[in-house]
């Protein structure tokens, strides 16, 4: 795949979990959770302080059909700039649905 192609992919994915974040948290706007543009270092999804009250996590999402979840999970580490602020992989391969990686702890602090 050509590396044009594999960035129109991601944002493909960007934008479909963008939209389907909005739809959970009617009370976001689309500045609210941006998506961030191809060739920026960070988070994959920019969030204002009004989305980081209902999404305190440092996004990293990918749509690869292989992936390498735990280089992935260090690079989803350093987008965390704030303590406060969970990394979280968000990824999914051609026609599958999103799946989500985190820490157990915050996944047992978000069920308990």
């Amino acid at each position: 795949m050509k590396a044009a192609s594999a960035k129109a992919k991601g944002r493909r994915a960007a934008v479909e979990l963008q939209k389907i974040l909005l739809r959970v948290f009617p009370d976001l706007k689309e500045d609210d959770i941006r998506v961030t543009p191809s060739g920026v270092q960070g988070e994959d999804l920019q969030l204002s302080p009004r989305a980081r009250e209902y999404l305190p996590f440092a996004f990293e999402l990918k749509n690869q059909e292989r992936l390498n979840i735990w280089a992935t999970i260090e690079q989803a580490k350093g987008h965390k700039k704030d303590p406060k602020h969970s990394p979280v992989v968000v990824f999914k391969r051609n026609r599958t649905p999103f799946h989500v990686c985190l820490e157990l702890d915050k996944f047992l602090e978000l069920i308990g």
